[in-house]
């Protein structure tokens, strides 16, 4: 059990240095695009190209696991990371960061199969819970306290480029010098969309959307914060109080889905979705610490969804399908956050900044009326019959296997 132990802990330090470096370096470069004078249209390309980088990378990855093993994958992707955070900085060219996007977030996804293969390794059926919460406290931590870091130095300077490279590659030690970890197989099966969305039409659209939700508001909210004349500062913690938001939710709204029928919590969720939205909009001008109340309530609503909906999908199909099930539903959420940025990119070129909640809030209302419609065409599990709510991260179909649910299928 120490043993373990001393291998979780060292795996979460370089989640958590990889994770710093990434929210830091997402909004860094949304900051610098609008510095720069790029089209919002084009600002979404980028944000865009890494979310499909992403998807395409979790998939492909386990290729090159098996080609050169783990510690030289995880060393050569984070490595071309680093690399390119800085060549961001030598050459500005939209065209060129949507290229290094994509390359990015192929690398990313891979170093994600690595070390959620390392997480699983770790884990056993005793503890599987608790990894997997701790992943989801550190993924959100970093995430967000990586936005707080745009405050250091100006991001019109190379100094953060720099900084963002250098997290990246610190992210290596603990993870290359512990030699006690032992990395789990790495390609799980997946269910195809077809049976996917025939088992659960709400948990396959929930995914989705939750992946145009998130991802345009990865790749624009800090256009939008600078649409509505926000500092750098302010964009850094509006950014930081959204993501964090959708960690301090998940649990109390997850235990609501445990008593009630998981389909009414989660259309109710996609209201509040909606409404906060249409919120953060209309509190720009209220006082600040409203705002960032708003702004947290909505990233905690919309952050829900996709565990919601993973939970849903769940409640229908046997614990021996969970992993595969899981996995297929993340690329599904990829597949969204590919196209969320760009379909908020050309609404905010249309009606300014605010567009990027417009299209937050037509998105949450459309996936909330087919809620309401799919509660009237199947009758729903009882709370007793219902799975365990989970809180997920959404990283690679890799993590899927961390969750306890898929326990009672395993021989």
């Amino acid at each position: 059990m120490g043993v373990t132990l001393h291998t979780f802990t060292a795996l979460l330090f370089s989640v958590a240095l990889l994770l710093l470096a990434n929210g830091l370096f997402g909004s860094l470069l949304s900051v610098r695009m609008n510095q720069e004078g790029f089209s919002t249209g084009l600002a979404g390309l980028v944000g865009a190209a890494y979310f499909a980088g992403l998807v395409l990378g979790s998939i492909a990855a386990h290729k090159l696991v098996e080609r050169v093993g783990h510690i030289r994958t995880f060393a050569a992707l984070a490595s071309l990371i680093s690399a390119f955070a800085v060549m961001h900085a030598i050459i500005v060219e939209p065209v060129f960061w949507a290229g290094l996007r994509f390359l990015s977030g192929m690398c990313m996804a891979g170093v994600f199969v690595v070390t959620e293969s390392w997480l699983n390794g770790a884990a056993t059926n005793q503890n599987r819970g608790q990894v997997l919460s701790a992943y989801l406290i550190t993924t959100y931590t970093a995430l967000g306290l990586g936005q707080l870091l745009l405050n250091v130095y100006d991001p019109a300077s190379f100094v953060l480029f720099s900084l963002t490279s250098i997290l990246f590659s610190l992210s290596l030690l603990p993870l290359l010098l512990d030699r006690n970890a032992t990395p789990a197989p790495v390609q799980p099966t997946r269910f195809s969309f077809k049976a996917l969305y025939r088992i659960s039409p709400l948990g396959m659209i929930g995914c989705f959307a939750s992946g145009v939700l998130t991802g345009a508001f990865y790749g624009l909210g800090p256009i939008f914060g600078a649409g509505m004349g926000m500092s750098v500062a302010a964009i850094s913690a509006f950014m930081s109080a959204t993501i964090l938001g959708g960690l301090v939710l998940q649990w109390p709204i997850g235990r609501l889905s445990d008593r009630y029928d998981r389909r009414t919590v989660l259309v109710a969720v996609l209201f509040v979705t909606a409404l906060a939205s249409l919120g953060v909009v209309l509190a720009v001008d209220l006082p600040w610490e409203a705002f960032l109340l708003l702004a947290a309530i909505q990233g905690g609503a919309s952050f829900v969804i996709y565990p919601l909906s993973v939970a849903h999908t769940n409640d229908h199909i046997d614990s021996a399908d969970l992993v595969q099930a899981s996995a297929g539903l993340l690329i599904a959420y990829g597949v969204g956050a590919s196209f969320g940025p760009l379909w908020s990119a050309q609404v905010m070129e249309r009606v300014g900044p605010a567009g990027l909640y417009y299209t937050a809030t037509v998105t949450a209302l459309l996936v909330a009326a087919f809620g309401l419609y799919r509660m009237g065409k199947r009758q729903g599990p009882t709370a007793e019959e219902q799975g365990p709510f989970v809180p997920l991260t959404r990283m690679t179909p890799i993590a899927a296997e961390l969750d306890p649910r898929g326990e009672a299928g395993e021989s």
